[in-house]
């Protein structure tokens, strides 16, 4: 996990990107890897932290002299708003050759293959900049398949709970994670995530025999 995906963890921030405060005595264990040893290296305005929340720090007990605690306060709108849907030229044209991934169809007069965010949340600002985004941070879906994914993806972001694949006929729900949304995994293990990825996973086939 990346530190600033570990910040998030510990800081729980809530719709409105606003969190508690974070004292840096909270970094052991498992955050241990947030300990400032260069200054917030991993929050400084050029990172994926700052880029999309404000960030705060304190130095209440050492005026002047180190960070004591850290705290999101807010989303970074000016950052927020360069999110952007584009998927780059020639990601679209590799996507959109190749047949729907759930129902096998390939682009025809009435259905057009789409190429699908994998993350349905669409609030990364590495995939949702075209610039940095990848191949393998897309898929391509059918426009009935895209649409139902879409739906899914509203009810997780509405009511935390992830998409249980037992109702498709699967023998597990998810092959990471669990029933309620975790920033820490995002939508990495829901079906609609990767549905090759999750047909191919090993706890799936364990199951299965």
């Amino acid at each position: 996990m990346k530190k600033h995906e570990l910040f998030i963890e510990l800081a729980k921030p809530n719709e409105k990107g606003i969190s508690r405060w974070v004292n840096t005595s909270e970094f052991v264990g498992k955050y241990s890897q947030l300990e400032l040893l260069n200054g917030l290296s991993w929050g400084r305005r050029s990172s994926v932290l700052a880029k999309t929340y404000n960030v705060e720090t304190d130095k209440t007990i050492t005026p002047g002299v180190k960070i004591d605690r850290i705290r999101l306060n807010g989303l970074n709108n000016s950052e927020s708003s360069k999110l952007s849907q584009t998927i780059r030229a020639d990601i679209k044209k590799e996507i959109s050759s190749k047949r729907c991934i759930v129902l096998g169809t390939r682009r025809s007069c009435d259905h057009k293959t789409e190429v699908d965010h994998k993350d349905g949340r669409k609030d990364n600002l590495e995939v949702m900049n075209s610039a940095s985004q990848k191949l393998n941070d897309f898929q391509p879906l059918s426009k009935p398949a895209n649409d139902a994914k879409r739906q899914f993806c509203k009810v997780c972001v509405q009511t935390g709970e992830r998409y249980d694949a037992k109702l498709l006929g699967y023998t597990v729900s998810y092959i990471k994670g669990s029933k309620l949304y975790d920033v820490s995994i995002g939508c990495e293990g829901c079906f609609w995530f990767d549905p090759i990825a999750f047909r191919q996973a090993p706890t799936l086939k364990r199951n299965n025999k």
